[in-house]
């Protein structure tokens, strides 16, 4: 079944472009003393002293990345992420209506997945675009917010549609690591929602930084772990 084959090669690598993206941009940001005096010098706005912001959020990934030259690193990778979320979300589409009995020509998952696809896309675009128009800052957060709350909409689809169908993907895929997706959408969730009061309030800018960066290795740990799901068909 080629789309099982797709669907893990295409999850390994949108796990892994945006993880290596947005920590190329933190390890430029902090040693950026290696660029000064050459084409590549890290603007002021990009610099930072060593941090881990996972742990102390003293570091936001739109500064570590929305600066040249990191815009360089992160734009091309998010837009590179959003294609290969489109393929992932309409391969998932094509599994799911072959093993369901009920044809559906688009399953809700995969419209939720293509709209946090084309919001990436959006957000990508807009980064780094500095102005003090307060309308455009606040479309620029409300476009970042589609894209995680599309996102962890149609990734809480997909596992409810992979738990229905379990019995008849027996030997297709890791029982094990279906539960741990579903601890995961469900932790992704709750995160999300104990998180509001924080951030629609002022201040606690440290905890927010490191909530940013931690949720979204969440977000793409899914893929991760969907990289993982599938079993390798011999064939």
């Amino acid at each position: 079944m080629s789309e099982i084959a797709h669907i893990r090669r295409l999850s390994f690598w949108i796990f892994i472009v945006p993880l290596l993206a947005i920590n190329l941009c933190l390890i430029i940001s902090q040693n950026y003393l290696f660029l000064d005096n050459t084409i590549f010098s890290v603007d002021m706005i990009g610099r930072s002293n060593f941090t881990i912001p996972y742990l102390d959020g003293s570091l936001s990934i739109s500064r570590a990345s929305r600066t040249f030259p990191q815009y360089l690193i992160f734009k091309p990778a998010m837009l590179l992420t959003s294609i290969l979320l489109i393929f992932y979300w309409k391969k998932n589409n094509v599994l799911m209506n072959h093993f369901n009995s009920q044809k559906i020509k688009n399953n809700y998952f995969m419209v939720f997945g293509i709209l946090s696809a084309f919001f990436l896309i959006i957000h990508s675009m807009l980064l780094g675009i500095e102005t003090d128009i307060k309308i455009f800052k606040f479309l620029r957060r409300v476009v970042l917010l589609s894209f995680i709350i599309f996102e962890i909409i149609a990734q809480a689809l997909l596992v409810t549609n992979l738990y229905k169908i379990k019995s008849k993907i027996v030997n297709l895929f890791n029982l094990k690591i279906l539960k741990l997706k579903i601890i995961l959408v469900i932790t992704l969730i709750l995160v999300a929602l104990v998180s509001v009061p924080v951030l629609v309030t002022s201040g606690n800018v440290h905890l927010k930084h490191g909530l940013e960066w931690n949720y979204f290795v969440g977000v793409i740990l899914f893929y991760l772990l969907t990289s993982l799901f599938w079993r390798k068909i011999k064939t």
